[in-house]
């Protein structure tokens, strides 16, 4: 597909192939970045414009693995492009939204064998949690279907292994982690709030027991990743921004559900954490670590999205909120300023290091979930 995407960079619109925006000096610290006024709106738009021409697939209705049309399939990346269509929608409604979500529908499901059912807990949860967001977005009953369907699967990978949690996958009932568990709170307190329904209020309130109580470090935020692997009970300590950010999500649902300030106070901690901790935050340049392309392409822009609900929640303590503001501009900045490929839109996975004239679909998603934000922050006049 041979397109000419259009730009618009601090409101002005211009060809991709006529003028490189990136004309800004970049230094060792935030004093070095010389700016120029941003249209965070317009930044958005043109983000949302690479995501739904250079990556989606016209003819099979689904998101391509990167922006050269290489066509392999990946699941869970579909549900963060659905966000981020429908971070555009809600943002600046379109037809052309609405009815790419309408053909996602269609291809999502032929691309994974005629169902939306997979092997994967965390990756159905994802689909599931889009699905309904769609649903709430769109009206459309069939995105709400996909969620409903996803949810009774989901439940089915509960087990006492470890004392309980959902199974990372079908064929490892033993194993349990954060990314299968933190996005089922979040799916079942949401549809709580849907349908006032007690039982999934008390799936929530359980997985994040079991999560809180194995995989959270309470006097510090640190979220692990996972427990029992190997089946030998023993911890995974990896460090990613992923699991930060969904536990963030997490407590903030139930927060939204219960009111119990603990939920709160433990979405604040791991955010917290997950800012003044180096493994995720470089403390030379104060943004977040590059996490490489593939799966881990996604993770910052999944912990950009929680965050960003934390700061924009009116129950945020505002001593954290202006730490946290500042945290997301000052990443926003340094993704716009210098770690775009200006005449494509193309995001980088280092957010101060443009990519050349190729990217994969999900450190695009990552960058627009970080713009998406930037725009959604400064509506609220935080920037």
């Amino acid at each position: 597909m041979n397109v000419k995407l259009i730009i618009i960079v601090a409101g002005v619109m211009v060809t991709g192939c006529t003028k490189n925006y990136d004309d800004v000096v970049i230094g060792s610290s935030q004093s070095a970045l010389q700016k120029y006024n941003v249209s965070w709106d317009a930044a958005a738009d043109s983000a949302a414009t690479a995501v739904t021409t250079l990556f989606w697939n016209v003819q099979d209705k689904y998101f391509n693995k990167n922006n050269v049309n290489d066509p392999e399939f990946h699941y869970w990346p579909q549900a963060h492009a659905l966000d981020v269509v429908l971070d555009a929608q809600l943002r600046k409604p379109s037809s052309k939204y609405t009815d790419l979500m309408t053909d996602w529908l269609t291809g999502v499901k032929v691309k994974n064998g005629n169902t939306y059912i997979n092997e994967f807990y965390d990756d159905m949860q994802w689909i599931a949690l889009a699905t309904l967001r769609a649903y709430d977005v769109t009206g459309n009953a069939a995105f709400k279907a996909v969620a409903d369907e996803l949810w009774t699967d989901i439940k089915g990978g509960w087990n006492e292994t470890v004392g309980g949690g959902i199974s990372w996958r079908k064929a490892q009932p033993y194993y349990k982690n954060t990314p299968a568990n933190a996005p089922a709170v979040i799916l079942a307190a949401r549809l709580y709030q849907h349908s006032n329904s007690a039982d999934d209020l008390q799936w929530a309130q359980k997985i994040y027991d079991w999560l809180k109580n194995n995989l959270y470090e309470p006097g510090s935020g640190l979220v692990y990743d996972g427990i029992n692997r190997e089946n030998n009970g023993a911890l995974d300590n990896w460090k990613f921004t992923y699991n930060q950010g969904v536990f963030i999500g997490a407590a903030l649902e139930l927060y939204n559900a219960t009111k119990n300030t603990m939920y709160l106070n433990d979405a604040i901690k791991a955010a917290g954490y997950t800012l003044s901790d180096n493994t995720y935050t470089n403390s030379t340049d104060r943004l977040l670590r590059d996490e490489g392309g593939g799966d881990g392409g996604l993770f910052k822009g999944i912990f950009i999205r929680y965050f960003t609900q934390l700061i924009l929640h009116p129950d945020l303590p505002d001593s954290y909120r202006q730490r946290f503001i500042y945290f997301v501009k000052h990443n926003a900045e340094w993704l716009w300023f210098n770690g775009t490929n200006k005449q494509q839109v193309l995001f980088g996975s280092y957010w101060k290091n443009k990519p050349g004239n190729e990217t994969d679909l999900t450190i695009q998603l990552s960058g627009a979930m970080l713009i998406e934000a930037a725009a959604l922050l400064n509506k609220n006049e935080l920037f």
